[in-house]
């Protein structure tokens, strides 16, 4: 179910319907695009008209963070992460082809050596720090940060010859061991946002924006 948070639409849906749409498009052609908003992304969107219009066109727009949850109607929390391995599973499974773009010190290949270990039968199109010429590949995961990577998406995705694509912020970080992820316990209680703050204190600075979020929606 779509809603609009702060002018921002967002699909209210958990991880195996998100998995379920993808699968569908996988099934069919065309090409798709998958962002994946949380109130800090929602505060951006409020002085950049640009990424509000990018997020507002996406095939799916995933509420990820819980702080969505918290402080709007939003019943569902799916983290871009497990959407992101939901579909590396599915990939391995089916035969698809997958591409991973960006990060920095080669943590794109790292993730992308992780993810073969954990499924062998990976196929592994493309992995790149910069976007240059992007072979095809059915799946792309674009890491270069909010709203970086919403940019990218929305500029070349006519261009490329890929099926869907999805920004993942920081996921690579995680999947390549370069920093650790909260304990599922600590994910399940819905304090994964204070594990990051703790492990990464500059974090602090992208935490104050749920204070912003939750001024606009008093506001």
């Amino acid at each position: 179910m779509k809603k609009t948070i702060l002018g921002v639409n967002i699909d209210d849906v958990n991880l195996d319907e998100t998995v379920n749409i993808v699968k569908n498009w996988l099934s069919k052609r065309g090409k798709h695009y998958i962002v994946t908003p949380n109130p800090e992304i929602v505060v951006m969107a409020q002085k950049d008209e640009k990424l509000k219009n990018i997020i507002n066109r996406a095939d799916l727009a995933i509420p990820d963070g819980i702080g969505l949850k918290l402080s709007t109607d939003i019943e569902n929390t799916t983290p871009g992460i497990d959407v992101m391995e939901e579909l590396v599973k599915i990939a391995a499974e089916k035969g698809f082809t997958t591409g991973f773009l960006g990060g920095r010190d080669k943590v794109a290949e790292k993730s992308a050596e992780c993810l073969k270990k954990k499924y062998p039968k990976l196929k592994v199109s493309f992995v790149s720090e910069e976007p240059e010429k992007i072979p095809a590949a059915d799946i792309l995961f674009v890491a270069f940060g909010a709203p970086k990577q919403e940019y990218w998406i929305a500029a070349n995705l006519d261009k490329i010859p890929v099926r869907v694509t999805m920004g993942v912020g920081g996921a690579f970080d995680y999947i390549s061991g370069r920093a650790p992820r909260a304990p599922r316990w600590i994910r399940d209680l819905g304090f994964e946002w204070l594990f990051r703050l703790i492990i990464q204190p500059w974090r602090i600075k992208r935490q104050l924006a749920l204070v912003k979020f939750i001024f606009y929606m008093l506001k």
